[in-house]
């Protein structure tokens, strides 16, 4: 859905050192296609990229791949069942905040006051969230709790039942707006920032905009916002000519 989503799990794996493979483009897992009762056609792409993940493997034998990096915890709920632990021996799956939290990249110290909103397919499985979140952000963090009414294609094919579901979250996030006010941690009329981890619930959460009390809502991907503090703010396009000079190795599976 965004394409910084994609770049900015590279950009800080490419900070962090890491060498990463990644598979032929806009391969979908077949979440959408099997939650929308399209079983036949998700079985068909579950099929198709696990042979071209074999094929991956195979071709890239030398490497020895133990992780796969994920940024959508829905994606992470589909490729649970592709048995990767078959396709590259002893491998785990990952979400890209608690890899970097792994090798211990987080924000200086000291930020600002954010919100967040745990996606109802939360990524994050080796401790709560917010344990994560805050070791990463710091400590003025609020969650924000409730769906935000995306709820994948619910927003699309059921505005009417998603609008409801909106209204309840708008009250959280005027809550949690209050919350960081009357604490100091944001100035009054100051724009607010919620984060999350998931590209749906970014969209859902970028249609509250206008709904604070004071000031804006500002939307955006935890990574992402890390990548704008450690890497700088022109860290897509310095991370696409650095891996496009040399960077990058082809390779034909």
């Amino acid at each position: 859905l965004f394409s910084q989503v994609g770049l900015a799990p590279q950009a800080m794996l490419w900070h962090a050192g890491v060498q990463t493979v990644l598979p032929p483009g806009y391969l979908c897992c077949g979440y959408p296609q099997r939650g929308s009762g399209q079983f036949d056609k998700a079985e068909k792409m579950i099929t198709d990229n696990r042979v071209l993940f074999h094929r991956v493997a195979n071709t890239l034998n030398y490497l020895d791949i133990k992780t796969v990096v994920v940024s959508c915890g829905t994606c992470y709920d589909q490729l649970q069942g592709y048995k990767f632990e078959e396709i590259f021996p002893g491998c785990r799956i990952i979400d890209i905040h608690e890899y970097l939290l792994e090798k211990g990249i987080t924000l200086p110290a000291g930020q600002g006051g954010y919100l967040y909103h745990d996606p109802c397919h939360t990524p994050m499985k080796l401790q709560d969230p917010m344990k994560t979140v805050k070791a990463l952000v710091g400590d003025n963090v609020i969650e924000s709790k409730r769906c935000c009414g995306e709820s994948g294609t619910l927003g699309v094919t059921r505005p009417d039942i998603s609008t409801q579901i909106r209204f309840r979250k708008e009250e959280e996030i005027k809550k949690g707006e209050a919350q960081l006010r009357a604490a100091g941690i944001v100035g009054e009329q100051a724009n607010i920032k919620m984060l999350t981890s998931c590209p749906s619930c970014l969209q859902g959460l970028s249609r509250y905009g206008d709904d604070l009390q004071n000031g804006l809502l500002e939307a955006d991907y935890i990574v992402v916002e890390m990548a704008n503090q450690i890497l700088g703010k022109d860290w897509l396009p310095e991370y696409v000519a650095k891996a496009n000079q040399g960077g990058i190795e082809r390779v034909l599976v």
